[in-house]
């Protein structure tokens, strides 16, 4: 650990990281999935169509949903388009968006970022192009010199803290009463991956995505997990 001049021990020397950009609204490719801007003109009206069926449970733990109609759906998404510390991007799969998920809370100064706001249709939920979505919106903020990709939900969400764990975010915490919405308390679970994590996760990631780690039916045969614990 390195000391100071008075022995104290300090952080480490940061002194030749420069601060990263804002991430810029383009396409991110993958084999399964594009990770696209979200204009609500090219997919509004196919976002709601693939969301408006989905059982309202999937709203929950979201501060906006479910929506009477496909007005307070744009209402909602618009107000991401005018807020310069959200960037929503639109999930596409075979040119049809079946959800959406966002860079939240961006910091430059410091290096940090947070990946959230992510409602996935049924069509997308647990299917390998949503694992890979979420793992080219994480890539990308570490390539662009983000020091530390935060996951924030209600504590009480479980599918969102099961998925944070299985993309190998690291917990560190639950702030208490630190929200409230939809007229009731939010306790605020705490998960980041930081950069030196990045190697050994992004290594898994890429393990897990060749195509020799599915059969013919699609199945995985060997988890993130596993993979990640052999890397």
């Amino acid at each position: 650990m390195a000391t100071n001049a008075y022995g104290q021990p300090v952080g480490t020397d940061l002194t030749g990281w420069s601060p990263p950009r804002i991430p810029e609204p383009r396409d991110i490719e993958g084999t399964r999935v594009t990770v696209t801007p979200l204009i609500w003109a090219d997919h509004g009206a196919a976002l709601f169509r693939e969301l408006a069926p989905a059982p309202a449970s999937i709203w929950t733990y979201m501060s906006y949903g479910p929506f009477n109609g496909i007005s307070q759906f744009e209402e909602a998404l618009r107000v991401k388009d005018v807020n310069p510390d959200i960037i929503p991007y639109a999930l596409v799969v075979d040119g049809q968006p079946l959800g959406f998920a966002c860079y939240l809370r961006i910091n430059p100064e410091q290096g940090v970022i947070e990946v959230g706001s992510i409602v996935l249709s049924p069509r997308l939920q647990k299917t390998t192009a949503a694992t890979e979505a979420l793992y080219l919106m994480i890539r990308n903020a570490f390539d662009i010199g983000y020091r530390r990709v935060e996951w924030k939900c209600d504590d009480l969400n479980a599918p969102s803290r099961a998925a944070a764990e299985r993309l190998g975010f690291t917990y560190e915490g639950t702030f208490r009463q630190a929200v409230h919405y939809k007229g009731r308390n939010r306790d605020t679970a705490w998960y980041a991956i930081i950069d030196r994590d990045w190697p050994v996760l992004d290594e898994a990631f890429r393990r897990w995505l060749e195509p020799g780690n599915f059969d013919a039916s699609g199945t995985q045969k060997s988890t993130l997990r596993e993979i990640r614990e052999r890397t």
